[in-house]
């Protein structure tokens, strides 16, 4: 028989409870763990990108190769940037037990991060070259397209918390999710801002 209160029940004993507390504790250290996983894997990335930028003899290296215009990059770098903040505001919204203010914000980044990777696109198909002219559009094509794809893997997620709270399954008790959720996008938001000044401004 449970006993309530039991040390064994609340920290997951052989069958207890799991105490939410500790769950959630749980599930945010590994999506912690996971985001420095990915840290040392955009760290290699961009380590590449230095070291063959420095061995080229100018940048970019194929003659008539330009990089993209800058105020668009920089326009759609305000956009995810304000994703950071919209995201945040839903997090600290459902926190509050605010599920109005939770929805809106949610809506905001999810409407953001989709223009941002639509203005992308855009640009992919306009920039005059591809990922096989040389050192420089490989490398430009895999630092932005890997970002992108993770950009595109927080909306689907974002999509999923949406998809729970009109479940009714996320409140001010339930929203380790969109904690989780949050942590990501913030993640997303810093390594674009990292990879705009590193290909685009320097």
């Amino acid at each position: 028989m449970t006993v309530i209160g039991h040390p064994t029940s609340r920290a997951g004993g052989h069958g207890g409870e799991v105490d939410p507390a500790v769950e959630r504790r749980r599930v945010l250290l590994g999506v912690r763990l996971f985001i420095l996983s990915e840290v040392m894997l955009f760290g290699s990335f961009f380590a590449a990108y230095f070291v063959l930028r420095a061995e080229a003899p100018a940048w970019p290296p194929v003659a008539g190769l330009a990089r993209p215009e800058l105020p668009l990059v920089g326009f759609n770098t305000l956009l995810l940037v304000s994703s950071s903040f919209t995201i945040q505001w839903a997090v600290t919204r459902i926190g509050r037990g605010d599920q109005a203010g939770f929805r809106r914000g949610l809506l905001a980044t999810l409407v953001l991060g989709a223009v941002f990777l639509g203005i992308q696109a855009w640009e992919f198909a306009h920039n005059g070259f591809g990922i096989a002219d040389g050192v420089f559009g490989s490398t430009f094509y895999a630092l932005t397209g890997f970002h992108g794809a993770h950009v595109l893997g927080g909306l689907v997620l974002m999509a999923v918390v949406a998809n729970r709270a009109r479940l009714g399954l996320v409140s001010r008790e339930h929203h380790t999710a969109v904690e989780a959720v949050g942590y990501y996008w913030h993640f997303v938001d810093v390594v674009w801002v990292t990879l705009f000044l590193t290909v685009y401004v320097l």
